[in-house]
């Protein structure tokens, strides 16, 4: 029988360098492992829900794989390293893998990418039984490698026949994963139906995932609905594809990036990257970000240059997935286990740190809210230094009991906002005591409320709230609105706390005001003479705004770009809408069911504007400003685009797409984002993607770049 050890010589081992391990310790830290690993991943794969971060159950894996490989003789049944995901859960249909859908080893450093090189070129030369000599063939025709960025997202698996979608799958335990075909329908672009040259058998695999805008926004209305926030973009993910209803995954604008040719009924490209072209050319989406490399450094420099660019990428990203190119070394190299010889993830170092909260403090927003935030011990997560993270509302704080001088985990990702995804209360002091949210709004002392329904606690005082006072301002000279240069955040708090600037219309008078004071701008403010008569120019540029800009300058609550347009649109007019809008008195007034008949807005909305109104001084400083600035309609002409429903495709060289799009609208069309019966027209730039294929399949006019060009002229 196998000695055991005591509580404090297991905790002993599991702190030991692997070299220092007894057999007794390591057979020990093995069993520990196993379930250890075994449960974080049915908490990651199965229930979208892990305890740890990715850096930390990396570490579990290597431990246990360095442990495996000194003592290969204590290789368990059931070792972590024979596993690949998790048992498909029980909600969903099980479909079997035509192939198992296997995990990558991970490499954390150029030595560990040196070490595989070495391996792959070991592996060949001794099946040719070269092992000890000088290969005959050149070292590049079996080194070459595709290099691909690893998104951070949920691993699928699609099969078509007779080009139709007949199933999507999760990866499960990498060879029986979960039916989500209906909600795979619902992914941005992904065809259900293939066009052109296409086999009767043909399945693929990808990387299902959500964009950081989206994350924001999701994580957004379910922190005022009072929901848990998503800890990132991939659990997210995860956790809608999973849906058992697809309405609710069609409403997260899932994405996805196919990766590789799982199987293909007749003759088959050579390798990876053709590969990838012809599943391009059938109208699948391909991560532009890959490239060929012959040598380890091309690869570093590959390497290198993503992890320069991955805070400005739109997805998360967690590495480079490094690939043998060609299809027959691939299958000569073959399998470890669960991991394939022919490839390995090198991971980024990780995108989460601990750190301490220094103080829970509240900011106070141009709608009220209090959004309590962390100060934190300055910490470098992934080359950026990180002090503050959003604590979202009230009942975050509560829900994971979030107190200050905590020890926390940080992840921060992309432009998404630091936030805290765990406390470490084993770290938390005896005499810590709960964060209590304040009755009081911090800027003006007003008594805050908590509205039915809504997750968000709020300052009611907008008129004599400073912080929203200011926060308004902001908004007012943004670039969506009046769009005023040179005029910032740090301006208006400067021109505020002044005394100079107290409401929209004050902006209007800066240049006067500056001709009269005996301290001029260019003396109390850090600008000289030149910068401040062109913030003066851009003043008196923005003076000439469009009505749906206006609207959106106020700030009302729920009315947004698009709203302000349907508005002006409507409306036609300033006039018009300013003198409905100050004549409606209740729900049943005849000017507030015509607000309410417009199509896109609903009673939250109507409801917000009525009450801006309602306020007087909101009603003056709107006529006030009537009287500064000129409000032009919004016009939109009589085209052959009037009243047709637009989507863009692929690279324009004209224009960019928002200005592709601002022009459409102006012309009368309503511009959207997917290919559906409703769609008049495809205008397809370079590089189309599988909008073009789904416009050809349902009968879509297609308009070439120049054609387009023509049209609007």
């Amino acid at each position: 029988m196998m000695e055991q050890l005591s509580l404090d010589q297991q905790i002993s081992a599991q702190s030991k360098s692997v070299e220092l391990l007894t057999i007794v310790e390591a057979t020990q830290e093995l069993e520990r492992l196993a379930k250890e690993i075994s449960y974080h991943s049915t908490l990651y794969f199965q229930y979208s829900n892990p305890k740890i971060s990715d850096a930390e159950y990396d570490k579990l894996v290597k431990r246990n794989n360095d442990i495996e490989k000194r003592f290969p003789n204590l290789i368990r049944e059931d070792s972590p390293s024979f596993k690949i995901g998790a048992l498909a859960a029980e909600n969903f249909a099980k479909i079997t893998h035509t192939k198992p859908m296997l995990s990558l080893s991970n490499g954390f450093s150029e030595e560990d990418i040196q070490e595989f090189l070495d391996r792959i070129h070991k592996k060949l030369l001794s099946d040719v039984g070269q092992e000890n000599e000088k290969p005959n063939i050149s070292l590049n025709s079996f080194t070459e490698m595709i290099c691909e960025p690893k998104i951070d997202g949920v691993s699928f698996s699609a099969k078509f026949q007779n080009k139709s979608l007949i199933y999507g799958a999760t990866r499960g335990d990498g060879f029986v994963g979960e039916d989500i075909t209906e909600n795979l329908k619902t992914v941005i672009d992904f065809p259900h139906h293939l066009e052109g040259d296409v086999p009767e058998l043909l399945e693929v695999r990808g990387e299902i995932y959500i964009d950081h805008h989206t994350f924001a926004i999701i994580n957004s209305q379910r922190a005022k609905e009072g929901l848990p926030v998503f800890a990132n973009p991939r659990n997210a993910a995860s956790g809608s594809l999973r849906q058992l209803d697809s309405t609710i995954t069609a409403a997260r604008k899932l994405k996805y990036f196919v990766y590789s040719l799982a199987y293909i009924d007749n003759t088959a490209p050579n390798n990876q990257w053709d590969a990838l072209q012809l599943l391009k050319k059938y109208g699948f989406q391909i991560n532009p970000k890959l490239a060929l490399c012959k040598n380890l450094a091309e690869m570093m420099e590959f390497y290198t240059n993503l992890y320069n660019i991955r805070s400005s990428l739109s997805y998360d990203i967690d590495g480079v997935v490094y690939k043998v190119n060609s299809f027959s070394l691939q299958e000569k190299l073959g399998f470890i286990a669960r991991t394939p010889r022919w490839a390995i993830a090198h991971k980024f170092p990780a995108e989460q740190a601990k750190t301490v909260i220094k103080q829970i403090t509240i900011q106070v927003g141009r709608t009220g809210s209090l959004t309590p935030v962390a100060e934190l011990v300055p910490v470098n997560i992934g080359g950026v230094m990180v002090s503050r993270a959003t604590l979202h509302n009230r009942d975050e704080i509560q829900r994971k009991d979030i107190r200050e001088n905590d020890t926390v985990t940080i992840q921060r990702a992309g432009d998404v906002i630091p936030q805290i995804i765990e406390v470490d209360k084993n770290l938390r002091s005896k005499d810590s005591v709960a964060f209590i949210f304040p009755e009081f709004c911090p800027s003006c002392k007003s008594k805050v409320i908590k509205e039915e329904g809504e997750a968000v606690t709020r300052c009611v005082n907008s008129l004599s709230c400073a912080d929203q006072v200011v926060e308004h301002l902001c908004h007012f000279v943004s670039r969506h609105a009046f769009n005023i240069e040179g005029l910032g955040d740090k301006q208006i708090k400067f021109f505020y706390k002044l005394g100079i600037i107290k409401d929209p219309a004050d902006i209007f008078s800066l240049e006067e005001y500056n001709n009269h004071t005996e301290n001029p701008i260019h003396l109390m403010y850090d600008w000289g003479e030149k910068s401040v008569k062109n913030l003066f120019s851009a003043i008196n540029k923005a003076k000439y705004i469009t009505l749906d800009k206006f609207i959106y300058s106020l700030g009302i609550r729920h009315t947004g770009e698009t709203t302000a347009k349907l508005l002006a649109r409507y409306y036609q007019n300033f006039d018009n809408w300013f003198s409905k809008m100050l004549i409606i008195q209740d729900d049943f007034s005849e000017e507030f069911i015509e607000l309410l008949s417009i199509n896109g807005i609903g009673s939250k909305t109507a409801h917000a504007i009525y009450t801006f109104f309602q306020q007087e001084n909101n009603r003056i400083i709107v006529e006030k400003l009537s009287k500064i600035v000129t409000i032009l309609e919004l016009k939109t002409q009589t085209t052959k685009l009037s009243g047709k429903t637009v989507v863009f495709t692929g690279n324009l060289k004209a224009m960019s797409r928002n200005i592709a799009k601002e022009k459409a609208e102006l012309l009368g069309a309503k511009v959207t984002n997917t290919i559906s019966s409703a769609t008049d027209y495809l205008i397809a730039g370079e590089n189309s993607g599988s909008k073009l294929a789904k416009a050809r399949a349902s009968g879509t006019t297609i308009l070439t770049e120049e054609d387009w060009l023509k049209m609007i002229e």
